[in-house]
């Protein structure tokens, strides 16, 4: 079960928001992976390392991190890792928070 402490946790940093707006449209923002579609299957860590200018092992523990909160899915396909956002955790935890801050939608 994800906790709503990891899950602000992941949301504290502005490299792992920027994952997060990076994979809202990966097909557009990963046109260029040749191994498999980002749209169905995923971004290849190595990637969103490559455009967030970091380490391979730096992107690894913000994606980490995002995967415990429930925000992101981790496929492994051949020696690859590919992520992914969950968008209905997403939409829960927005929920969540909306409800726990009392905030109403604008109309």
């Amino acid at each position: 079960m994800t906790s709503r402490t990891d899950q602000i946790k992941a949301l504290a940093s502005e490299n792992r928001m920027q994952i997060l707006r990076l994979l809202m449209a990966p097909g557009t923002e990963f046109s260029h992976q040749e191994s498999a579609d980002p749209e169905t299957v995923g971004v290849c860590m190595n990637l969103i390392a490559e455009r967030l200018g970091v380490s391979q092992p730096t992107v690894s523990r913000h994606i980490e991190l995002l995967r415990r909160a429930g925000f992101l899915t981790v496929r492994k396909q051949q020696k690859w890792s590919y992520c992914a956002r969950d968008e209905d955790a997403l939409r829960e935890y927005h929920g969540w928070l909306a409800g726990s801050l009392g905030i109403e939608e604008a109309s």
